[in-house]
C-alpha cells in the first residue's frame, strides 16, 4: 500500500470521528474514564511506594563496640562499613556523645550523673542500609568484624516493611492487569458497536474489492485519535484532582513528619511521565481495542 493511500485512510478515520460524533463522544468518555481509573491507581501506587521508601530510609542499625577496642580498629571498621555496598550512611557515635545525649534526655535525674565521671556507655557506629531486603546479609558481614560487642537492628520493623513491599507489588500488578483487561474489553465493545453501525458502508467497500487493511486503517486511525484526545483530557483532570489532593494531604503533615514523609510526590516531578503515559496508554489501549473488534467483526 502506498504512503499516500495510508495518509488518505488516516484522514478518513479522523473524518469519521466527526461524522459519527455521537458514538465518538461515547467512546471518548468511556476511554477517558478508563484512563483516569488506571492513572489514579498508578499515582496511588507510586505514592505508597514513596511512603514505604521514606520509612525504609529511617531504619538504623547500631553497632556497639567492645570496651578494649583501639582507635586503629575503630578507624578500620569505619572504612569497612563505608565500603559495604548495602550501607548508605555510617557515623561513629562515641561513648562520650552517647553519655551527653543520655544526660540531655534525663534532665529530671541530673543529680545521679554528678557521681559518674566517665561514660559507662560503649562506643558505637550508627549505619543505614540501602536495601532492607539484604539486611540479613549485611548484618552477617558486620558480625564477622572484630571488636564488636553487639548489633542492634530493627528486625521486626524490617520484616513488616518487606511484607508491605511484597504485598503492594503483588496487589499493584493484579489491579493494573485487571484494569487494562477491563479497559480493552470496554473499548473493544464500543468499537464493535461503531463497526456495526457502519456495516453497510463496509459491505460496499468489500464489494468493490477493498482489502482488509483498507477497511481497518480508518478504524485504527479513529481509535488512536480518540485515545490521544482521551489521554489529553485525562491529563487535565488528573492534574487538577491530584493538586487538590496534594494540598489537602499537605495541610496537616505533622503525623507523617517523624517518618520523613513531607507529602505527596509533587506534580511537577511526575507531570512529564504522566503526560507521556496517558497519551501512549490511550493510543495503545484504543488501538488494541479497535484491532480486536475489527478483526472479529470485519469479515473480508
Amino acid at each position: 500500500m502506498k504512503l499516500g493511500s495510508v495518509g488518505y485512510l488516516f484522514k478518513q478515520g479522523l473524518r469519521n470521528i466527526w461524522v459519527n460524533r455521537i458514538m465518538s463522544l461515547a467512546s471518548f468518555c468511556i476511554l477517558m474514564v478508563s484512563l483516569l481509573l488506571i492513572g489514579f491507581t498508578v499515582l496511588f501506587i507510586i505514592n505508597i511506594n514513596m511512603f514505604i521508601g521514606s520509612v525504609e530510609n529511617k531504619n538504623e542499625v547500631i553497632i556497639f563496640l567492645e570496651d578494649d577496642v583501639t582507635d586503629t580498629q575503630i578507624e578500620q571498621m569505619g572504612v569497612k562499613l563505608k565500603n559495604m555496598p548495602n550501607v548508605s550512611e555510617s557515623v561513629f557515635y562515641s561513648k562520650d556523645e552517647a553519655f551527653e545525649d543520655l544526660k540531655a534526655q534525663m534532665t529530671d535525674a541530673e543529680f545521679a550523673f554528678t557521681y559518674i565521671e566517665d561514660s559507662p556507655l560503649p562506643d558505637a557506629y550508627r549505619i543505614k542500609v540501602r536495601n532492607i531486603d539484604d539486611m540479613d546479609g549485611t548484618l552477617n558481614e558486620i558480625n564477622r568484624m572484630e571488636g564488636i560487642f553487639s548489633v542492634k537492628a530493627p528486625n521486626d520493623f524490617v520484616n513488616i516493611l518487606i511484607g508491605m513491599k511484597s504485598f503492594v507489588s503483588v496487589l499493584s500488578a493484579m489491579v493494573m492487569t485487571a484494569l487494562v483487561v477491563v479497559c480493552l474489553v470496554i473499548i473493544s465493545n464500543t468499537m464493535r458497536a461503531s463497526v456495526d453501525m457502519r456495516r453497510r458502508e463496509i459491505s460496499i467497500m468489500r464489494l468493490v474489492g477493498a482489502t482488509a487493511a483498507f477497511i481497518k486503517i480508518p478504524f485504527l486511525a479513529e481509535g488512536v485519535a480518540m485515545g490521544v484526545l482521551a489521554g489529553a483530557a485525562a491529563i487535565v483532570i488528573t492534574g487538577a484532582g491530584y493538586s487538590e489532593v496534594a494540598k489537602m494531604f499537605g495541610a496537616d503533615i505533622s503525623m507523617w513528619s517523624p517518618m520523613g514523609i513531607s507529602g505527596l510526590i509533587p506534580l511537577k516531578d511526575i507531570f512529564m511521565p504522566m503526560t507521556a503515559g496517558y497519551i501512549l496508554a490511550g493510543a495503545a489501549i484504543s488501538a488494541a481495542g479497535t484491532v480486536m473488534s475489527t478483526s472479529k467483526y470485519v469479515k473480508v
